[in-house]
Order: structure tokens, then C-alpha cells, then sequence
């Protein structure tokens, strides 16, 4: 039977022989001759000639004055992209551990995603009484400590339609639900460098949060949370520092939101 298949056999070989060859390269320091890489591939060195003469046509490979082979810019050129790009959730997590170990309450990391925030990452307590957010989860805007500050960065006549459009719900007897009140309580965490938010979501719970500032299009938000009754002003200092150490991560890098990554084990 005739093989109708658009990628023959005989291509998918060159491919993998062109892997091969790559990776004996790379094993070499990134720079050898022809019979080194036919030995240590076991090509003939006729094979592995002409293999390299495509890849060097596509920019895969390059040669040195001396001869040998080496990578090529194209490879390069992908190289650095790769390198360049980074996903917010995994650049955040070592700081937001290190966070964790100092004061032993949960982090999370949020974004604002119209007028909710999205819970987008975690580090947990390993107490055994702790507040855990559930990764996708979401919770209003006024009702928590990140979403306040974020409402301030959208300035008052954000914030008006905001509280227009929700209402304002209670979710505890402690939620802000006067829009005058809400302003002033936003507008003092942008002055302060921090935002509070005082059983607001939820009996019991209390929350310290910052903003991260990211090339992201969206606001990114920081957070401790903790039972009420073990949150200590001590921590602010550390929150900032680490939203300090996630942006200073961040400088020089094309950074991705990748919400559909898998979530490590905690």
C-alpha cells in the first residue's frame, strides 16, 4: 500500500537524527568537529554532513573559522525568547514561601479580574488552625484587603460605578457596604502601603495585602491571611518586602499569566 502520509518515514529519521546530532553538540560545549559528532552519534560522517548542511541552511547550526560546528542564531534567538519569558505564578512562589516560613500564615497571590479578585496562587500555613483560599476561587473587590487598594488605583469614579453596579454586598456584619466609607478606607491603604481587611470576607479571618506592581494588563495583588486573633503588625514590613522581591524578579523578563498550569503540592 502506497504511504500517503505528508510526513514520510524517511523525515521524522532526519529529525531524529538532527536531535541527536544537537545533543551531542551540547555535550561538546556547544562547539565540535564533524567526526566527533558522527562518533558520537554513530552517523556516517556523509549522513551527519549533509544533516548539518540543512540545518545550517536554516540557521540551526553555524560553523567557526576553525570548522566546527556550533549552534546557530536561530537557536539562539528561541533560546533567549524561552529564557525571557516567564509565568507569574512560578516567578511568585519562592518569595511567597519565604514569606510563609517568616511568619508561618497562608499567601496568596491574586489578580483583579473585573470586579472580583481571582485567587491565582498559594503558599499554606503548616499550623494546623489556618486560612486556606482555594486557588479560582473569587471574593468582591471591598470585601477584601488587595481589592481595596485596587480600587483605589482606578480612582473615584471607578469606584462609584463599582459600587453602583454591586451594591456593595455584606458578606459579614464587618463588611464596608457605604460607598463614602469604602473611598476613604481605599484611598488610605494606596497612602499607606498596605490594606487590611478585618473579618470583612469572613468571620474569623483577617487579611494584610499589597499590591504587586507587573508588566501584567492586569492589577496583581499580594496577601496574608491568618485567623483574626494572630495577625501582627510586624508582618507588613516582610509583605512589602516580598512583593519587592516578586517585582525585582520580574525586571527584564516578558512575564505570562498561565492560568491553566498545574498547581505544585503544598
Amino acid at each position: 500500500m502506497k504511504n500517503t502520509d505528508p510526513i514520510s518515514r524517511s523525515s521524522v529519521q532526519v529529525i531524529d537524527r538532527l536531535r541527536l546530532l544537537l545533543d551531542a553538540l551540547a555535550e561538546e560545549g556547544g562547539s565540535t568537529s564533524l567526526k566527533v559528532l558522527s562518533a558520537c552519534t554513530g552517523l556516517a560522517p556523509s549522513s551527519a554532513f549533509r544533516i548539518l548542511a540543512s540545518a545550517q541552511e536554516n540557521g540551526l547550526v553555524e560553523r567557526d573559522l576553525q570548522g566546527n560546528y556550533c549552534f546557530g542564531p536561530r537557536l539562539l534567538d528561541w533560546s533567549r525568547l524561552v529564557h525571557s519569558r516567564a509565568d507569574l505564578r512560578a516567578l511568585a512562589r519562592p518569595a511567597m514561601a519565604w514569606l510563609r516560613d517568616q511568619i508561618g500564615e497562608t499567601v496568596n497571590l491574586t489578580i483583579q479580574q473585573k470586579d472580583e479578585v481571582l485567587y491565582i496562587e498559594r503558599v499554606l500555613s503548616p499550623r494546623m488552625m489556618r486560612v486556606e483560599q482555594v486557588i479560582g476561587s473569587h471574593a468582591p473587590l471591598h470585601c477584601t484587603a488587595v481589592g481595596k487598594w485596587m480600587l483605589a488605583e482606578h480612582g473615584y469614579d471607578w469606584v462609584r460605578d463599582y459600587a453602583e453596579r454591586t451594591g456593595l454586598p455584606a458578606l459579614t456584619s464587618h463588611s464596608i457596604t457605604q460607598l463614602a466609607s469604602l473611598w476613604d478606607t481605599a484611598q488610605q491603604a494606596q497612602k499607606d502601603g498596605y490594606a487590611r481587611d478585618d473579618e470583612e470576607a469572613e468571620i474569623g479571618v483577617g487579611c494584610l495585602g499589597v499590591l504587586v506592581r507587573t508588566p501584567l494588563p492586569c492589577l496583581v495583588g499580594l496577601s496574608i491571611s491568618s485567623p483574626i486573633h494572630r495577625r501582627l503588625e510586624e508582618w507588613i514590613p516582610l509583605l512589602q518586602e516580598t512583593a519587592r522581591r516578586i517585582e525585582q524578579r520580574l525586571q527584564g523578563l516578558t512575564v505570562i499569566l498561565d492560568l491553566d498550569a498545574p498547581v505544585p503540592t503544598q
